[in-house]
């Protein structure tokens, strides 16, 4: 007789997994699971394709048809928009991360996992590993291409290192908030129209252009989220102008959501495939 494996679908009480061996044991199952989605972009490069396209095109577009007419005080337009587009390529990237949660936890794959002596939430690892990795990718090729029409960034190289330190933060915030919505989703379907609230969200920010031409209260609601604290110190680290406390609140702002995220994502899935 088959045995379904989807607990979702019929309700089966899956057996608790074998006590795992330690630290090492964790370590090995972290490796296991970020290779096996590393894999999953190296035989999909379709993947990464989706990874850079949009970034890519929204860069060409803002740079040559809507940049001519978008005055920022103090700096080229190019400048000023890379930075924020960076930031948004994480977001696009992180619906991948959303529905590849959702499919390892609706289609089988966590029950067959929860069988052998294995850490759980590596899964969850697995997938924030390989979605930092696609977002490296796309800022590699981003910044690349900016160069090439025009960016010419002012920063110092420890500017730079920092705010790429943040971006990194950033990243593992927005992929544990990724990972977080998956777990909530009860269908494959659902988790990619969840997915894109990581994608939307960005854009009410200071990413594309600056804040104060905004109504008023819309300004104060822009200029005060976490997207708009990030993109603001990330574009002065990059361009070497004053950060003000910017760079400190978007460390503030982004270690608590990571935080917050990777806590709420590993408890929501411990509890989805412990019964």
């Amino acid at each position: 007789m088959t045995q379904t494996l989807s607990r979702e679908t019929e309700g089966a009480q899956i057996p608790a997994a074998p006590e795992s061996a330690g630290l090492a044991s964790v370590l090995s199952d972290f490796r296991v699971l970020i290779g096996r989605n590393v894999k999953h972009i190296t035989r999909n490069p379709e993947m990464l394709l989706q990874a850079v396209s949009l970034p890519v095109v929204l860069l060409l577009l803002f740079r040559f048809m809507f940049g001519p007419a978008i005055n920022v005080p103090g700096m080229a337009y190019i400048d000023y928009l890379v930075p924020g587009l960076l930031a948004i390529s994480i977001g696009f990237n992180s619906t991948t991360t959303v529905v590849g949660v959702a499919a390892d936890l609706t289609q089988g794959l966590v029950e067959r996992f929860r069988s052998m002596p294995m850490f759980g939430p590596a899964v969850l690892v697995g997938h924030v590993a390989a979605g930092m990795l696609r977002s490296l990718v796309s800022f590699v090729i981003m910044v690349a291409i900016g160069f090439a029409i025009g960016f010419r960034p002012g920063g110092s190289a420890l500017g730079w290192l920092a705010a790429i330190g943040l971006l990194v933060l950033f990243a593992a915030g927005v992929f544990w908030l990724a990972v977080l919505l998956g777990s909530i989703s009860k269908t494959v379907e659902g988790a990619g129209g969840l997915g894109m609230i990581l994608v939307f969200v960005p854009y009410a920010s200071s990413a594309l252009v600056p804040t104060q031409a905004m109504p008023g209260v819309l300004r104060v609601i822009v200029d005060n989220q976490p997207f708009t604290v990030l993109m603001d110190a990330v574009r002065a680290l990059m361009n070497g102008t004053p950060a003000g406390g910017t760079a400190w609140l978007a460390l503030v702002w982004w270690g608590a959501i990571t935080v917050s995220a990777s806590f709420l994502a590993v408890r929501k899935f411990n509890r989805r495939t412990k019964g």
